[in-house]
């Protein structure tokens, strides 16, 4: 009986999250559209309406930063959006209510919370991986979190359907490569070239061999993030991999619509879901 119910809780822990299956299973072979906003920019009460103009305009995943004070991964576009949002009291339990918020009416969109490890561990990792799973949040990406750091933590996220999503890199070794394909579910995020976000040197040809070596390994879906800025890039990256991922030319889409346009900050949600629709229809032709 031990061993049978220890049998069933390897296999529930090791489910993807469903609604995260069922998009990529819907899209069947199409690269998943992914937009990553920070919370509470450009207004806190703009974020939910943000998400759903998001997703009207082609967004088949939110991906929602949680803002902190040393995003050591982000470049100058997002670490600007983060320190307004930080500046607007947002904190990790302000991004669950979002979440919730959201749910109310969206209860099929995924919605990938993407951060660092500190405000985690102030709340307490088992409180935020349940206040999570109530939220409505289905993966959790934390950046300085390394697999060989997290695995009970993986494991506690994958028990409430939540999805574990690591980072890999250029620099990656097949070691790496492999420790992450044990523990990951949901996708994995292939960092497209060597530096923060926001970069522009961004060679398709090499990330087109870079996923052909991690397919040696991961078996579920691998998206390409950092460096895609247009919907050409987009699109020639689509081809190859399962998602893309796009986040510092869409906050700065709507960080200068606010500046030129004296706060405007509808006008600013329609600017960015107007840009994004554009890097749908390129990854649908």
């Amino acid at each position: 009986m031990v061993l049978a119910f220890n049998l069933w809780v390897f296999f529930m822990s090791n489910q993807s999250n469903p609604r995260l299956k069922a998009v990529f299973e819907r899209l069947n072979g199409r690269a998943a559209l992914i937009p990553y906003i920070t919370t509470g920019d450009p207004a806190v009460e703009a974020t939910v309406p943000l998400m759903h103009a998001l997703v009207q305009a082609g967004a088949d995943v939110i991906e929602l930063g949680v803002p902190f004070s040393d995003p050591m991964a982000d470049g100058p576009v997002i670490q600007r959006a983060a320190e307004r949002a930080v500046a607007r009291g947002v904190s990790l339990r302000t991004v669950l209510d979002i979440v919730k918020s959201f749910r109310e009416d969206d209860s099929t969109t995924p919605v990938v919370l993407m951060g660092y490890a500190n405000p985690i561990e102030a709340m307490g990792q088992q409180e935020f991986v349940q206040a999570a799973a109530q939220a409505g949040v289905d993966g959790v990406l934390t950046v300085d979190y390394p697999p060989e750091e997290c695995e009970s933590f993986a494991q506690d996220l994958s028990s409430h359907h939540i999805d574990p999503i690591f980072l890999l890199a250029p620099t990656s070794t097949d070691q790496r490569i492999q420790r992450i394909a044990d523990i990951a579910r949901g996708y994995v995020y292939y960092v497209s070239l060597k530096g923060v976000t926001g970069s522009s040197s961004l060679d398709v040809e090499d990330v087109t061999k870079q996923l052909q070596r991690i397919r040696q390994y991961v078996t579920i879906p691998v998206g390409v993030g950092f460096g895609i800025r247009d919907a050409q890039s987009a699109k020639q990256v689509g081809q190859h991999a399962d998602a893309v991922v796009i986040g510092s030319k869409l906050i700065e889409t709507m960080e200068n619509h606010v500046n030129e346009h004296d706060g405007d900050i509808p006008g600013a949600i329609q600017a960015a879901a107007d840009w994004l629709a554009t890097v749908h229809q390129a990854l649908t032709d």
